[in-house]
Formats: structure tokens, C-alpha cells, sequence
């Protein structure tokens, strides 16, 4: 990849090196004012101009459609290397441009000025003055051919004795200005006589050309620009055959000047007639040499910008994805000691130093979190409710225990402890105002119609520095141990009772029962008196040994004689018993058509489902004595489901409901009627725990056509799990 690297390098340089050179070729072929335009080598210099654009400019808009497509798809540095080439392109069109207005400007003036008035009257009297000079000396010459061919003429006419060359040189003589040579010559162009100063080696004979275009009196003048001299040619009459062939001298200079201002007046005159040609083929030449290296200088840009961009995009790209994750991601490192090149290896590093900085992070949340699973675990375990706070006292964390006893909601985290949990705010008043550390307090607490006791213990919660970081909220429901508490007391205070009242209850009984016989005689007309008060006693003293029984029974319950029944059909019996004694009220049983085996004391639990159905009817009652609804329909639902290990029996009625604090109603002497003894449930509670099963007072649902709610107790006994695999497998046997 670093070999491709540099060879595309090296042909981009190439390239573009090779744009100024071919414009410097073209120049030098065209030479000046296109001298050269039609040289093989221009034409090959051209070509390789015109292929030279073709190739930059496929190559630049296959780059720039490139871009494009990078820049659609959203590639990593796209648009960083589609601004840098058009900053590029336009750093390099901007001066071409500019230099090529200013260009255009400068020629147009400067030909304006090459072609003004001025110059061009310049130019025409320099012209005009040459051939003044030249007209002069020509007509000069030719007035002296012919005033020297008249005079040969008329001295020939004249019969004078002299001869050619005497003749001639007079005539010279007599030539105001003076002549260089003088001769007469033949047709052949032969020399028949000389005048003065007329020498052989200086004659310089006429071409045949010239002496036939001579005739008549016309004067042929030869113009002989090396030797400085013009010549005259002419025919003489009064010869046969005889030419007058004369010379003089003029300046050399004047006339190459002159040949030199007709040179320069002409191509003055073919350059304002190709001005307008002049100024397209220099836009021309000058638009191709703009087009070669603009098309450099873009496709230098172009490499350039990728060389510059494209680490950035690389960069960009592994960005990106070590944000999606991915610190594996390493871009390619570029030779070199520049910014770029040491940015990608620093790039790498970071990456390296992340991951290891990543997987040590994760080493140690791992970690953290099997704490925090098994800190959850071990909260979540505990029947102690655990609340945390914060140090202005919002809620941060609730174990589920403390969920279950404070029918807690997810969205009541982070307020205060003394909205959520009311009954908790003085407590957290009293540890946040004193000295104290922690604080412990007994804390009764409704929820969902239940009174339930709290034991809660608040302690604050401190950082190493013993900077307050929170509080930590402890509770345990008490309340079946204060109701144990409670039952236990009663427990002994019936025992004391039943010791210290059943003893005296016999003789005074007695007693009585002896005063009636032996004094009802003697009193006379008080025996009614007396008889109606010894009868007082005597009913007295068997309300007191009923009560004494019952006490006795509730301080020590009798041990259960556990056999095999069915449960059915003793659920059935006591709904018999109850119809029939209470018809004003609806007694329906769902009960299954199986029997129902279960290892239990029989008078124990009719007693127990006896009490509990007769207290459904009393509850009834007690509604009605207040103000019942006028939709009341008395009903009594009595259940029995069994699932394998146990059989659960629900008596619902739709009466007076429970009261709030109904974990009290376990307790003795404490009851919802006036006539009641407050006995029965706790009695009740301690055959079913002596069975092994438990009772559960909650609220009843709304019976259909109802709308209020009763109670509903609900008993769960244990049963014989092999009897009852038995019973739901008869194949077993």
C-alpha cells in the first residue's frame, strides 16, 4: 500500500509539473507573432497539449464525481475534502482569472496605443519622406538621361566631328549634377564608348530584360541597392543600336531606411488589418495555457486535499465507531513527523489506553455489580424493610420487603421520606434535630385497611471523612409478635383466672342452692325474695364458670386427635347447620364432588368453621342495625379449593367489612358487637394453628349486584400429600 502510495504520488507530481512545461513549450514553438505556426513541432507540441487537457480533465472529474458520491453517502471526511478542493479551485481560478482580465486589459490598451492616430501618421510620414527621397533621385536621373540624350542626338544631327567618347564626356560635362559613370553600349550590352571617370571594372551590364523593356524615349532606371547607385537606361536615335547607360551615387542609408519603413509600414498596416486575429489567438493560446494550469493546479489541489482529508477522514471514521464501542479500531499510520502523521499514532494510542482503561473499568463494574446483585440479593432476602435517603431526606432505594409493607410504588422514589411514608416524619424529625446518631421507635402504620405495627430504626449514614452521606431506614412488622405478645398475656391471665376464679365457683354454687332450701321455709312471705336472689347467684355463678371454661379453653387448647376426614364433607355440615339456623341469609358453598381427605381433629375444625360462618351472619347483622344499603342482599359465600400440599376454605360475606387496626381482632375480648365475648376468632385461630395451617382476614370482593365490601376469611389447612397423589392418581393403587 506505501509502494501504490508513492507511485500515485510521484504520477501526481508528475502531472502536474508536466502542465507548465508543455505551456512553456507551446510558447517557445509558436515563437513571436506565430512565426512557427506551421512547424511539425508545434503541431506534435499542440497534441500533446490537447491529450495532456483531456487526460487532467477525465482524471479531475472522475475525482470531483468521486467527492460527490463520498459526500451523498456520508462518508467519514467528505465534506472536509469536497471544501478543501473547492477552497483549492478556487485559489487557483481566482488568480487565473484575475490575471487573465488584467491580461486582456493590458493587450487591448497597448494595441490601442501600437494603432493610434498618432503612430499611424508617424508611420506614413516616415514612408512618405523615403519615397520623396527616392522619387527625387529617380526623377533627378532621369532628367539627366534625357538632356544628355538630347544633346548626343542633336550633335549627331548637328554633324559635329567628335567622336562617341568625346561627345559622351561633353555631355557629361554638362550634367549640372555630376554623374559616376557614363557609357553607350549596344543591344549585347557592349561598351561603344566611355565617358570620364568611366571605367571597365566599374561597369555592371544590363540585363537583356532591361535593354529590351528599354524603347523609345522611356527611361529604364535600374535600382542597385549594394553598389549604392541608381542607373538609367535609354535609347538613343540618332544611332542604330546604341543605348545611353548612365549612373549616379545616392545615399545607402536613405534607401535600406527606406526599404526598412515600406518593411515596417506594411506589416504596421497587416497588423491593424489582423488585430482583431491578433487578440482571439492570444485569448486563445492564452485560455489553453489558463485551461493546463488550472487543470494542474485543481488536480493538485484534489491530491492535496485527499492527502490532507483523507487521515481525517480516517480519524473521523474510527471516531466514530470506537463511540459506537469498537476501541479495536486502529487507522493507518503515515510516514512522516508532520502534525497529521502524529496525530494517528496518537490516535492509536488513545484507543490502546482506552481499551485497557475500558476493560479495567469493566473488570471493576463486574466486580461492583456481583456486589450489588448479591447487596440486592441479601436486601431483597430480608423481611426488614430497608429504605435509603439522601441527605436532604428523598427517597433513593426500597427493598421489596419495604415495597410489600408500605404498598410502595416505583414512582414515589426520590421524594421526601415524610410524603411517602407520613407516619415516618416525626421519628426522621427527631434524629435530623438531635444528636443522636439513630433513633428507634414503634410506629403504627394503615395501609390498605390494615394497622400494622412497625418497628423502625433510623440511622445516619457517613463517608470515611464523616461527611453526612444519607440515612438508612430499618423497619420489621411486629405485629403477629405483638399480637403473640398479646395472646400470650391473655393466655396467662386466663390460666391465673381460671385457677383463681373456678375454685370458689363449686361452694358458692352450693351454697347458695343449700340457703334457698333451708331458709325458703323460714323467711315466710320473703321466700320469693329469696328464692329470686339465691337464683341470681346460682345463674351468676354459671355465667362465671362459663366464661372460666372458655378460658380455660383458650389458655390451653386441647391437643388436636389428628385422623383421617373429609374435609368436604365437614365444610358441607356446618353450611347445613348455619341455612338451617339462619334462613334470612343466602348460604352458598362451592364445594368439589370429590372427597377431600385431609389428617385433622373433626369437632376441632367444625368448631372453628362453625365460629366463622356464624360470625359472616353476625356481620350481616351488624350492618343492618346501622344503615344498611337499600341494594343489600345477605349473602355468605363459602369456597373450598385444593391444590396438592394444601386445601383452602374462603368465607366471604358481604356485611360490615373488617376495621382498620384488624390484626387486633386475633385478640382476646376484642370484637365489633356489643354482645360479643371477643373469644371466638382467637380461638378459632388457634385450632387452625394447631393444624398446621393458617387464617388470614382480608377484605371481600363486591358480590355481583352489590356495592360494598365485607369481610372474607380465608383458611388454609395442610393436607396428606401421599393421599392426595393417591386420589388424583387411582391407577397408583
Amino acid at each position: 500500500m506505501r509502494r501504490a502510495r508513492r507511485v500515485r504520488n510521484a504520477a501526481t507530481l508528475g502531472l502536474v509539473v508536466l502542465g507548465p512545461l508543455l505551456a512553456f513549450a507551446t510558447y517557445m514553438a509558436l515563437g513571436p507573432l506565430g512565426e512557427s505556426s506551421n512547424t511539425l513541432l508545434l503541431r506534435l507540441i499542440l497534441l500533446a497539449d490537447l491529450v495532456y487537457i483531456l487526460l487532467l480533465a477525465a482524471l479531475v472529474l472522475s475525482q470531483v464525481a468521486r467527492l460527490i458520491a463520498a459526500r451523498r453517502a456520508k462518508s467519514a471526511g467528505s465534506r472536509l475534502h469536497l471544501r478543501l478542493t473547492g477552497v483549492f479551485a478556487l485559489m487557483a481560478l481566482i488568480p487565473t482569472v484575475s490575471v487573465a482580465v488584467f491580461a486582456g486589459l493590458t493587450v487591448n490598451v497597448g494595441l490601442e496605443g501600437w494603432f493610434s492616430d498618432r503612430v499611424r501618421g508617424v508611420v506614413g510620414n516616415s514612408l512618405l519622406a523615403a519615397e520623396a527621397y527616392e522619387n527625387e533621385e529617380r526623377n533627378g536621373l532621369r532628367v539627366d538621361a534625357l538632356g544628355l540624350q538630347r544633346y548626343i542626338d542633336r550633335s549627331r544631327r548637328a554633324g559635329i566631328e567628335l567622336s562617341d567618347s568625346e561627345l559622351l564626356a561633353e555631355g557629361q560635362r554638362q550634367v549640372q549634377r555630376g554623374l559616376n559613370e557614363a557609357y553607350l553600349i549596344d543591344g549585347t550590352a557592349e561598351i561603344r564608348a566611355r565617358g570620364e571617370r568611366s571605367y571597365l571594372f566599374n561597369y555592371d551590364a544590363p540585363t537583356p530584360e532591361q535593354i529590351a523593356q528599354t524603347s523609345g524615349s522611356d527611361v529604364t532606371i535600374i535600382e542597385d541597392w549594394d553598389a549604392n547607385e541608381f542607373r538609367a537606361l535609354i535609347r538613343l536615335d540618332s544611332y542604330v543600336d546604341r543605348f545611353l547607360f548612365i549612373s549616379r551615387e545616392v545615399d545607402g542609408e536613405i534607401l535600406s531606411l527606406l526599404d526598412e519603413t515600406k518593411q515596417t509600414v506594411l506589416l504596421y498596416q497587416q497588423l491593424e488589418r489582423d488585430r482583431g486575429r491578433l487578440l482571439f489567438e492570444f485569448g486563445l493560446v492564452y485560455l489553453a495555457f489558463a485551461v493546463i494550469l488550472i487543470l494542474a493546479a485543481v488536480w493538485l489541489g484534489l491530491w492535496f486535499a485527499e492527502r490532507l482529508s483523507g487521515p481525517v477522514g480516517r480519524l473521523t471514521g474510527a471516531a466514530q465507531q470506537v463511540g459506537s464501542g469498537n476501541l479495536d479500531v486502529q487507522v493507518r499510520e503515515d510516514d512522516g513527523d508532520d502534525e497529521i502523521a502524529m496525530l494517528g499514532r496518537y490516535f492509536n494510542q488513545m484507543t490502546k489506553q482506552l481499551k485497557g482503561q475500558r476493560n479495567a473499568l469493566l473488570d471493576n463494574t463486574r466486580q461492583i455489580e456481583r456486589r450489588r446483585r448479591l447487596f440486592d440479593s441479601v436486601l431483597s432476602s430480608v423481611t426488614s424493610g430497608v429504605v435509603g435517603l439522601d441527605p436532604e431526606g428523598r427517597v433513593t432505594f426500597v427493598n421489596r420487603s419495604a415495597m410489600r409493607l408500605l404498598d410502595w410504588e416505583e414512582d414515589q422514589q426520590s421524594l421526601a421520606l415524610s410524603v411517602v411514608v407520613p407516619e415516618f416524619g416525626s421519628l426522621f424529625e427527631t434524629l435530623t434535630s438531635g444528636p443522636a446518631e439513630a433513633a428507634q421507635e414503634e410506629v403504627k402504620v394503615s395501609r390498605q385497611g390494615r394497622m400494622e405495627n412497625l418497628l423502625v430504626r433510623m440511622s445516619t449514614r457517613r463517608s470515611g471523612d464523616g461527611r453526612l452521606e444519607g440515612y438508612v431506614v430499618a423497619f420489621d412488622d411486629v405485629t403477629d409478635l405483638v399480637s403473640a405478645q398479646r395472646m400470650a398475656a391473655w393466655g396467662d391471665v386466663a390460666r391465673r383466672i381460671a385457677h383463681e376464679i373456678k375454685n370458689p365457683l363449686t361452694p358458692i354454687q352450693l351454697s347458695a342452692e343449700r340457703i334457698k332450701r333451708k331458709f325458703a321455709s323460714k323467711v315466710g312471705e320473703e321466700s320469693d325474695k329469696l328464692e329470686q336472689m339465691t337464683g341470681v347467684i346460682i345463674r351468676q355463678t354459671g355465667d362465671l364458670r362459663r366464661i372460666v371454661d372458655e378460658f380455660s379453653k383458650f389458655a390451653r387448647m386441647p391437643e388436636p386427635e389428628r385422623k383421617q376426614h373429609d374435609l368436604v364433607h365437614l365444610v358441607r355440615d356446618a353450611v347445613l347447620l348455619q341455612k338451617t339456623g339462619r334462613p334470612d341469609i343466602r348460604i352458598e358453598a362451592d364445594l368439589p364432588d370429590a372427597p377431600l381427605e385431609a389428617e385433622i381433629d373433626a369437632t376441632m375444625i367444625s368448631q372453628a368453621l362453625t365460629n366463622l360462618i356464624k360470625n359472616a351472619g353476625e356481620a350481616i347483622d351488624t350492618l343492618k342495625e346501622k344503615e344498611a344499603p337499600a341494594d343489600l342482599v345477605p349473602q355468605v359465600k363459602v369456597r373450598l379449593e385444593a391444590t396438592p400440599s394444601a386445601a383452602t376454605i374462603t368465607i366471604a360475606d358481604n356485611g360490615c367489612g373488617l376495621p382498620e387496626d384488624r390484626a387486633r381482632l386475633f385478640e382476646p375480648y376484642v370484637t365489633t358487637r356489643s354482645e360479643g365475648t371477643g373469644l371466638g376468632l382467637p380461638i378459632v385461630k388457634k385450632i387452625i394453628e394447631e393444624h398446621g395451617g393458617t387464617l388470614v382476614l382480608s377484605d371481600a370482593p363486591v358480590f355481583e349486584g352489590q356495592s360494598h365490601h365485607g369481610a372474607m376469611a380465608v383458611v388454609t389447612l395442610p393436607l396428606d400429600p401421599t393421599h392426595t397423589d393417591e386420589k388424583e392418581d387411582p391407577e397408583h393403587e
